[in-house]
């Protein structure tokens, strides 16, 4: 078995900032309508790339297929379940020309969000081998994310980890841990553990690997880890710099925008 464990640093989202910002996401949605196969924003406007192909929009039953112009790959997004005080069910469907991978999101009470969970599954086509197949899931405890920001900082990490995801693959299993904490600036101080260990007879393999070339994969954990902490922040300062309004206009402005035409050679005089 194996731990990698690194550290970073990132602006904090409060728990009223997050309740809005989702409501504007939420309500937004919920402002389109379905017509044929559109979907249309409150000023008739289409969305682009996005068509629906069975049932009625945002109602369970409902599904979309996404495209993007020259992508091959086929992605389908499907409504299990749509009620603002229970529960959010989506599911995403991906089918590439070796892989499928489906995915599903739920998200509880969305309205007063306590708990995002997420599943996934990767299987090669036919033919492929079972090194093309593997699962996850994963699980972030909104509530208790919070209680452990709230902690004064330098306080003692909270034991058990609000956020947590388990990978499983025929050659071993991955288990990442997220334990926030409040940094002296306000910001969160997140804690990211991932330990990998070998499945059944292939433990000694995976451990003499992870041996020889643990340098290299302690170097690539920490590298992923603070890229992402990159993406995180921008992605957050991006957000927390708009109010409610100027937000859901930037959704719509993206929901309507197509990939621009790539520019074509002049032809020779």
């Amino acid at each position: 078995m194996t731990v990698l464990r690194h550290s970073v640093t990132v602006l904090a989202v409060e728990p009223g900032r997050f309740h809005e910002l989702l409501r504007v996401f939420l309500d937004f949605a919920e402002s389109t309508r379905g017509r044929g196969a559109e979907i249309l924003l409150e000023n008739g406007q289409p969305v682009a790339d996005v068509r629906l192909v069975k049932g009625r929009h945002l109602r369970p039953g409902a599904r979309y297929e996404l495209s993007e112009a020259g992508a091959t790959d086929r992605v389908a997004l499907l409504v299990r379940e749509w009620r603002r005080d229970d529960a959010i069910v989506l599911e995403q469907l991906l089918v590439s020309d070796d892989l499928t991978v489906r995915m599903s999101l739920r998200l509880r009470s969305p309205d007063r969000p306590r708990l995002v969970e997420a599943e996934g599954r990767m299987q090669g086509q036919e033919g492929s081998g079972t090194l093309h197949r593997g699962s996850g899931k994963a699980r972030l405890d909104l509530a208790a994310w919070w209680a452990a920001t709230e902690l004064a900082p330098g306080a003692p990490s909270v034991a058990r980890a609000p956020a947590t995801a388990r990978l499983k693959h025929r050659l071993g299993q991955a288990r990442l841990h997220l334990r926030p904490q409040r940094a002296d600036d306000g910001r969160w101080h997140v804690d990211v553990a991932l330990t990998v260990r070998g499945r059944w007879l292939l433990r000694p393999v995976a451990a003499f690997v992870l041996m020889v070339a643990g340098c290299p994969v302690r170097l690539g954990f920490r590298s992923a880890v603070e890229q992402a902490a990159v993406e995180w922040n921008r992605a957050i300062g991006g957000l927390l710099a708009l109010g409610p309004e100027d937000l859901r206009a930037e959704l719509a402005r993206q929901a309507a925008e197509r990939p621009s035409d790539e520019p074509t050679d002049a032809p020779a005089s």
